[in-house]
This record gives structure tokens, C-alpha cells and sequence, in this order.
């Protein structure tokens, strides 16, 4: 199904699914595309043809339910079990991501760490005990690991990146700016915070000239 669906849709449903969770939260038990688009920034004609996609949500006239549908979304993105996942690197914004909870959804799950340092290895970091790299693949296959969190320097990006592959993890979280090699059937989704910030700049600069 995901091959027929536009990668900017499934880039929008977890942004659909943290407005449900808010407007659950405030005991909203239904929402229009009209109250959603509002909150989003986005016209009702978009969510509306982004979800048909995935089926028929919610009765025309009447809005969307709203606990039902977030309950539907969970589903479509797979958050309706438990993801574990091991994380790779332990330098200083590997440890961010142990220690403060960077990825604190119950749905996800860091059950071990890796890295290639012998001052770092053998260490607790909120809980998670560090290992050697080397020992990826019989950790990945015991503790049924699916996704993989790079957080490695970058000349180190592409071993990390290799060394998941070869486990078997077809899924791949990547915390540094590089153009990673990966076979077709593996999924890796980088996490850049300059692009964030350099889209940011060309709106200001749209409103400077506005």
C-alpha cells in the first residue's frame, strides 16, 4: 500500500494523529476537516484526500470521531505495538537521546546501545548498558531490534549504517547530515535540523519582501 501513496501524505498522518491526541485530550469528540485544516494550516479538501488514501473516516456533514480516528491512524502507522530499537553512537547527543528521552513514546522502545569507544563500553546510561559494537548482530537478533538510531560522528556514519544492514535492520534513524548508501529494501530516515532552520529562513525572508 505505501508504494501508492504519496511520501508527503504518510509524512502528514503522524501530524494528523498529535492533533487528535490534542483535541482528545481537551475532550473534543469530534472535529471537522474545517477544525482540523484550522489548527494545521491546511485547506479541509487536503486531510480529506490524504485519508482516502487509507479508506472512508468519519460521515459527511458530521465530522470526524475524533478518538476513533486516532485510533485508526495508530494502526495505519503501526504505533499499535511496541517498536524496539537500538541506538548507535554514545557521544554527547547519543546520551541526549538515553538520558532526556528525545524519542519518549511508549510505542518506541531503546533496549540497547552501541559503540565503538573502550572508555564507553560497559558504561549505564539511564538504564541501558553500553556495548561493543561488534556485538550488534547477536543483540539485534536476541532482543528483536527492528530499528536502528545513528548518532555517530560522520566518518563513522556509513560503518554504522553498514553494520545495521548487514543485522537484517531494515529500518534506520539517522542523526547525521550525509548522503548514507543503503540497499532499496532499507528504510533510513535522516533528522537534520539545519534543514529545518534553512526553511524557516526563506520564510522570513518571503515575509521581509512581502
Amino acid at each position: 500500500m505505501t508504494g501508492q501513496i504519496p511520501e508527503v501524505v504518510i509524512f502528514r498522518l503522524p501530524l494528523y494523529l498529535r492533533i487528535l491526541t490534542l483535541l482528545a485530550a481537551e475532550n473534543i469528540e469530534v472535529a471537522s476537516s474545517q477544525e482540523l485544516g484550522e489548527r494545521l494550516q491546511m485547506t479541509p479538501a487536503q486531510i480529506r484526500k490524504d485519508l482516502s488514501y487509507f479508506g472512508k473516516f468519519g460521515k459527511q456533514g458530521k465530522g470526524y470521531n475524533v478518538r476513533l480516528l486516532r485510533e485508526q491512524l495508530r494502526e495505519i502507522l503501526g504505533l499499535d505495538r511496541e517498536w524496539r530499537m537500538a541506538l548507535i553512537g554514545v557521544g554527547r547527543l547519543g546520551k541526549a537521546i538515553l538520558d532526556y528521552g528525545i524519542l519518549a513514546l511508549r510505542e518506541f522502545t531503546i533496549v540497547a546501545a552501541f559503540d565503538i569507544d573502550p572508555h564507553q563500553i560497559g558504561r549505564k546510561v539511564s538504564g541501558v548498558i553500553i556495548q561493543d559494537l561488534a556485538e550488534l548482530a547477536d543483540t539485534v537478533k536476541k532482543e528483536g531490534i527492528e530499528i536502528c538510531i545513528v548518532a555517530v560522528p560522520p566518518s563513522q556514519t556509513q560503518r554504522a549504517i553498514a553494520c545495521s544492514v548487514e543485522c537484517g535492520i531494515k529500518a534506520i534513524l539517522n542523526y547525521v547530515p550525509t548522503a548514507a548508501r543503503v540497499p532499496k529494501d532499507v528504510r533510513i530516515q535522516e533528522v537534520d535540523p539545519t534543514l529545518a532552520l534553512q526553511t524557516m529562513t526563506y520564510h522570513l525572508k518571503s515575509l521581509g519582501s512581502s
